[in-house]
């Protein structure tokens, strides 16, 4: 035997080769090139990078044009018909000098038999596993080795699983063939009703070489922190030793501050002394916990954002031999917190009754949750860089969001997503992955989903940041939309496979929840006073108005939103130049938009609150100040709900979604290319520390049956309307701040009229502040049919800190449908020094939009945008990186762009 030696951890990323399968050769390793014999002469191609994907491939060399582009997405469906190769030949020199050899595969896009040195050595089926694969440290000591993956077609294997299991249903025919729940890949590629049908293949993450005498297999560590009041937290590491254990004499481990690198504890571990001196080789021993710490005083725990600091540590662990000498090194950074779903009975009912609580405690706090649902943020996983990773959750946590729910129809995302979580404080909502359909429950198929969960709940099971895990998405929702809840043979998954996987390995506990939404009797999953809801009754199902969005919440809100077109540089992206195309109901606009019904449906919305328009710039502006205006007021109303213990009536909302997987006309508040659209901005202001909110109720009479979007606007007699105010605090202090309230009539030349009050608000909660009639201005010019009404006041609301006079929140009400809204020429005052940029007004402006002129400027980053401004209340907002560009601006009234 060779003398023990330092593990070694060999990434296999060069010397990648790829081609189409050629099925006339009846032996794939027969594809290979010989020793001394060119790849290029058997037709491979040089990988351009690794990790790959074939669609990625292609496009470098010219051989596809951009599916992302006109119709290219139909010219590129050949792919996913088609097997294909991929080779790396490399040469091992730690491998000969270790006993043990392993081949790990983090992920392989889906159905991959793979070949080392002319054996098959691995039949893959599930691209969400990790697989581990021993090898014979003597059959890789030559100086030329192969390792050859061999891609089936996904498409084409999920119809042959179809045939034998029998065809279910799976979502509408937006969301792909009902084939693909037979499958463990992205349930995205096979379309989805915002992305493209794009089958991919490749191995998408990292192939690694592991040599070794003895290592560490396994290091579970767990970050507890002890029940309140005082939250104390400890450590605890559990060790597995793989190979020759005899050989692993002591462990070395130390906890590090991440920050500044301090150290807080170490100690060292005598393995003979935990009975490991056997004659054993070539075998695994769980050593259980060989620390526990207490570390109360000294460490800190991790906080979300909004609520502390996000202190992270680093757990270093080395194994030694007899002489001292480093068999094996391991570190992760960790994060003390602890995490809970409370779901408890409210002590007040609401409107939509008693019921329960669903919301989130982290180290005792309840904190209202506000967030984004996340899709991969590509179709094409490996192109998503880990710069690109944290543009994205930067977006997330600049916009005031605390929470990202990765959704059960894409992938487990790679560790830098949940590190990057970890270091911003943004908490984790993670779907298992199945979306929106009836997924088998076969013994071999169960059996693969085990290891699937078991691999990512290790994985992922010490980020601070994972506040939950959840079976699955929509799919106790779509059998009982269908009728039947039995027929969901995958109930045995998400009831007992899951939550079983996550209770095991999982300490301190991680929440479970059965799927999205969940809850209510016989799994009522529209019920609003159980466990979560996903509200589609806007935009979608009875696609009833934005404006009642206040009615239509719930004890958690996980997904919602209604539709936008992107920033018109992304439209005039996939058009490619074609001017012919270069309008709103187009064929090409048509091919870059998934949202099911969607001319009916934008139709309905823009029609009934927006002048309608030919012009392309206001439309794609119209749609968005329409998204925004819709989601905004229901974060607006939801927190409201957040009304103090026990009357916790909404714990949170989950916006869908935050992002894009391709340039496309969907649900995202930011597309494809990093570009926010107003509804981001206007989201943030909700979800900042403090805000405050206006709801306007009409008082109709008998002769009004206009539904609420209508408020004062058609009728024939005097009406007026009330106004609630209230406002909300992430803060756990009450603090005393000063309302100001102005109202200001556009159809008068008479002074706003201003009402100020003292008010306090109540820690972390809303607080109801007012209630009163719209004051309206006698004088004023007879209205509608002689009314002197409240249709034409604009109400403007601020909370200002009492000492200061800083300005801690603001929202400006308009009148609505904005049809019938008479813009007035706001007479603005824009000042822009440097990145600053000063705003001013004599008359109120809604939805003030700026951007620069120069075409593909994406580095702009704007502290706020979408902007209500009101006479006397000036705002100044910055532009990093405008570098002197210049600036234009839109808003309502005047929707094409005006340069400065």
């Amino acid at each position: 035997m060779s003398l023990p030696s330092m593990s070694s951890d060999e990434v296999l990323n060069a010397s990648w080769h790829w081609k189409e399968r050629d099925i006339t050769i009846s032996r794939v390793v027969d594809e290979l090139p010989g020793e001394e014999e060119s790849a290029a002469f058997k037709g491979w191609n040089v990988a351009q990078a690794s990790p790959s994907e074939v669609h990625v491939e292609l496009l470098k060399i010219g051989r596809i044009p951009d599916p992302f582009v006109g119709f290219n997405e139909h010219q590129v469906q050949w792919i996913g018909k088609k097997e294909w190769l991929f080779f790396c030949a490399f040469t091992s020199h730690y491998a000969l000098r270790s006993p043990h050899v392993e081949v790990v595969f983090e992920g392989l896009d889906t159905f991959c038999d793979a070949y080392l040195n002319g054996d098959l050595v691995l039949q893959a089926d599930n691209m969400f596993r990790t697989y581990k694969i021993s090898v014979d440290a003597d059959a890789i000591g030559r100086p030329h080795n192969v390792l050859l993956l061999h891609f089936k077609s996904a498409k084409t294997m999920a119809m042959l699983l179809e045939q034998r299991h029998g065809r279910v249903r799976a979502g509408s025919s937006n969301l792909g063939d009902p084939s693909r729940v037979y499958v463990r890949k992205a349930q995205y590629n096979w379309r989805w009703d915002w992305g493209p049908e794009l089958m991919t293949c490749g191995p998408y993450r990292p192939i690694h070489l592991i040599s070794y005498s003895a290592r560490l297999s396994d290091v579970h560590i767990r970050a507890c922190v002890g029940p309140g009041p005082l939250y104390k937290p400890a450590l605890k590491i559990g060790l597995s030793v793989d190979g020759d254990i005899t050989a692993a004499k002591r462990v070395w481990i130390a906890l590090h501050d991440a920050h500044n690198q301090n150290l807080v504890a170490e100690k060292t571990v005598d393995l003979t002394n935990l009975g490991l001196l056997h004659n054993i080789e070539s075998t695994a021993r769980n050593l259980g916990n060989v620390v526990e710490w207490e570390l109360y005083g000294l460490v800190e725990l991790w906080w979300p954002i909004g609520f502390g600091k996000q202190q992270l540590y680093v757990v270093y662990v080395t194994l030694f031999d007899e002489g001292n000498n480093a068999l094996d090194k391991y570190s992760k950074r960790i994060g003390f917190r602890d995490v809970a779903l409370v779901q408890e009975s409210l002590t007040e009912p609401d409107q939509y009754g008693q019921g329960t609580t669903f919301l989130f405690q982290v180290n005792g706090t309840r904190m209202f949750i506000g967030g984004s649902n996340w899709i991969p943020a590509d179709s094409f996983l490996t192109r998503i860089t880990s710069e690109r990773y944290r543009a994205w959750l930067t977006l997330l946590k600049e916009g005031n969001q605390n929470m990202v729910r990765i959704w059960g129809g894409g992938i487990y995302e790679p560790d830098v997503f949940y590190d990057i979580c970890d270091e911003m404080g943004i908490l984790v909502w993670q779907d298992f992955q199945f979306a929106c359909g009836v997924y088998p429950a076969y013994d071999e198929f169960v059996a693969s989903v085990k290891a699937e969960a078991e691999d990512n709940v290790r994985r992922l099971r010490h980020h601070p940041c994972i506040a939950l895990f959840c079976g699955n998405n929509e799919d106790y929702q779509q059998v009982l939309q269908w009728g039947d809840v039995a027929d969901l043979p995958a109930r045995l998954i998400y009831e007992s496979v899951l939550p079983d996987v996550v209770e095991r390995l999982t300490d301190p506990p991680i929440p479970y929840h059965r799927g999205s939404p969940y809850g209510g009797e016989n799994w009522n999953t529209a019920d609003p006073t159980v466990g979560d809801i996903h509200q589609w009754d806007v935009w979608a199902g009875k696609e009833r108005p934005w404006q009642e969005y206040p009615s239509l919440g719930g004890r958690f809100v996980s997904e919602f939103g209604i539709p936008s077109m992107p920033d018109i540089r992304t439209v005039d992206h996939w058009l490619a130049g074609n001017e012919k195309e270069r309008w709103a109901q187009s064929k090409t606009m048509a091919q870059h938009c998934r949202a099911g019904n969607h001319e009916r449906r934008f139709a309905i919305v823009m029609n009934e609150n927006f002048r309608l328009t030919a012009d392309l710039e206001t439309h794609i502006y119209n749609t968005q100040i329409m998204q925004s205006e819709a989601v905004s007021l229901a974060y607006r109303a939801w927190r409201r709900e957040w009304r103090g213990p026990g009357k916790e009536y909404n714990g949170g909302a989950l916006i869908w979604q935050l992002n894009d997987c391709w340039p496309v006309t969907s649900w995202s508040i930011v597309d494809y290319f990093l570009r926010p659209k107003p509804a981001y901005h206007t989201i943030a202001r909700e979800l900042a520390s403090e805000t405050v909110g206006i709801l306007r109720t009409v008082t109709q009479n008998r002769e009004n049956d206009r539904s609420k979007q209508f408020y004062e606007f058609g009728s024939f007699r005097s009406v007026d309307a009330n106004v609630e105010v209230w406002a909300t605090t992430r803060s756990l202090q009450s603090q005393r701040v000063k309302l100001e309230l102005t109202f200001f009539n556009l159809e008068t030349s008479s002074p706003s009229q201003v009402l100020v009050h003292d008010v306090i608000l109540h820690s972390n909660q809303s607080t109801e502040l007012l209630s009163m009639r719209i004051p309206c201005d006698q004088s004023a010019s007879p209205g509608h049919y002689g009314m002197t009404n409240s249709y034409s006041v604009v109400i403007g609301a601020r909370l200002l800190h009492t000492g200061s006079g800083e300005v801690l929140a603001r929202f400006v009400d308009w009148p609505q449908p904005y049809r019938h809204v008479d813009f007035p020429e706001p007479r603005l005052q824009i000042q822009v020094d440097g990145e600053r940029i000063t705003v001013t007004c004599s008359k109120p402006v809604k939805g003030l939009w700026f951007s620069v002129v120069e075409e593909g400027v994406d580095d702009v980053k704007w502290s706020d945008n979408a902007l209500d401004v009101m006479p006397g209340d000036t705002q100044v907002i910055y532009a990093r990186g405008l570098e002197g560009r210049s600036v234009k601006f839109a808003h309502m009234g005047k929707e094409k762009a005006t340069v400065l």
